[in-house]
């Protein structure tokens, strides 16, 4: 009797590893009460990005994402050979016979409203992606595993549709992440997360807990949010956007309005720094210059980390120790009740390696965000952001970003489901599954 339990389970076991190695296997009840986290490793100062490690292809091979709510295409460095590619941690992904076509529906939602300059449907879709900082991406969709285990222990390789990049244009200007590629977050069809929601796999949400200190966490799936304590505000879509828009607020200092109004808020975890359009960006100076006091902070115009820096009477040991000299932000959204989102000292400043503290706060008219006023990862930090797209609502709470969050499915002592490493760990099935390692740079 216990040669026949140990054969079955060893057949179930067998079965269980080729349905997620080699066929993607989902069910419906996924979506109810499944959820995936991944770790983060990054910081906003000096590495200046947030980034996450994703397996994909047979056999699995690990690839550094830049984590990015402000776009919805996700892409690898491909070699397509590739044409123009930066320095990347791992070799180049490369494409098998997996093309998409021009008529899959998430080439054409790539593409809309302009159409797709496809003589054949049959033809391979390209993509072209631009980014507010004047970077871009070139290349063709194609289609791979991604192997993933959720927090009620299911396993699955579902096949997803990503950007194969064969010529990425950097600016001079900008420090280019040191990854493989972009996850595109933001709610088209294209992004990871939608396709993952359409197979029933999970519900359409994604969030993100960026730490001060560096790290943090990322999740698809609302298994994890906390039962109550979330501030939601409705996210305003337009037929052209797909970013995570808020709507107009108003600029108060240290609890006072500033006169600024209408503020159109953009939340960009692709973006390191807060962009404020040129009007409320000299407001907000001003309002910060007119509280120094210069016995205690001089201007460091020697240091040219960011525009606009301060030393103290000694070089300063963290930002923290800075933020006694400054004032609070609040965002409060104008057309909610009650609904305000903080900007702490320590959610605008960073710390130079000179003993200086900057302002993380820049002028956005100035790079070419036009009205566009966008929260990047500065004031994103300690604070776990829930974009929900089936609800369409953006919610935010405090948190403490370095500690993983627990499935209500499996409570306390279920922490399987957050392994230290992503992807399926090498004791999960006969067939070989390198674990991954969390890499640092």
């Amino acid at each position: 009797m216990k040669v026949l339990l140990l054969v079955l389970h060893f057949l179930l076991l067998l079965e269980s590893c080729f349905s997620a190695f080699n066929f993607p296997i989902w069910k419906k009840q996924l979506k109810s009460g499944s959820s995936l986290v991944f770790p983060l490793a990054g910081n906003v100062y000096p590495i200046g990005y947030y980034q996450v490690t994703l397996e994909v292809g047979q056999p699995p091979k690990p690839y550094f994402f830049d984590i990015d709510t402000g776009s919805d295409l996700t892409w690898l460095q491909c070699d397509a050979p590739c044409a123009k590619c930066t320095p990347a941690p791992h070799h180049l992904y490369k494409p098998h016979r997996n093309v998409v076509t021009c008529k899959d529906p998430v080439c054409t939602s790539l593409h809309w409203p302009e159409n797709h300059p496809c003589h054949d449907p049959n033809e391979q879709c390209d993509y072209e992606v631009a980014y507010a900082d004047s970077g871009s991406s070139l290349g063709v969709l194609v289609k791979d595993t991604f192997p993933l285990r959720f927090t009620n222990g299911s396993i699955a390789a579902p096949h997803l549709i990503f950007g194969c990049g064969y010529s990425q244009e950097v600016p001079a200007s900008t420090h280019t992440p040191f990854t493989d590629g972009v996850l595109g977050l933001a709610y088209g069809k294209s992004s990871i997360v939608s396709q993952l929601s359409g197979l029933g796999l999970i519900r359409n949400v994604v969030g993100h807990c960026l730490s001060g200190q560096g790290g943090g966490f990322l999740f698809f799936g609302d298994d994890v949010l906390p039962s109550s304590g979330i501030a939601w505000r409705p996210i305003e879509q337009t037929s052209s956007e797909k970013h995570y828009s808020l709507g107009p607020a108003e600029l108060l200092f240290d609890g006072q309005a500033t006169g600024v109004k209408g503020l159109p808020i953009v939340f960009d975890s692709g973006s390191t720094f807060t962009y404020f359009s040129s009007k409320a960006y000299d407001i907000f100076l001003s309002s910060i210059k007119k509280n120094i006091n210069a016995k205690q902070l001089t201007d460091a115009t020697n240091d040219k980390s960011l525009p606009v820096c301060w030393s103290g009477s000694k070089p300063f040991k963290s930002a923290n120790d800075a933020t006694i000299y400054f004032k609070p932000f609040t965002l409060s959204f104008m057309k909610a009740k009650n609904v305000e989102f903080q900007l702490l000292p320590e959610a605008y400043l960073i710390l130079t390696e000179h003993g200086n503290v900057c302002l993380g706060i820049l002028n956005g008219t100035e790079v070419g965000l036009g009205n566009h006023n966008l929260i990047g990862d500065i004031s994103l930090l300690d604070k776990m952001v829930v974009y929900d797209n089936e609800k369409k609502q953006i919610g935010w709470l405090p948190a403490n970003c370095k500690k993983l969050p627990i499935s209500h499915d499996h409570g306390e002592d279920y922490y399987d489901a957050y392994p230290a490493n992503i992807g399926l760990n090498k004791g999960t099935c006969p067939a070989k599954f390198d674990s991954l390692k969390q890499n640092q740079k």
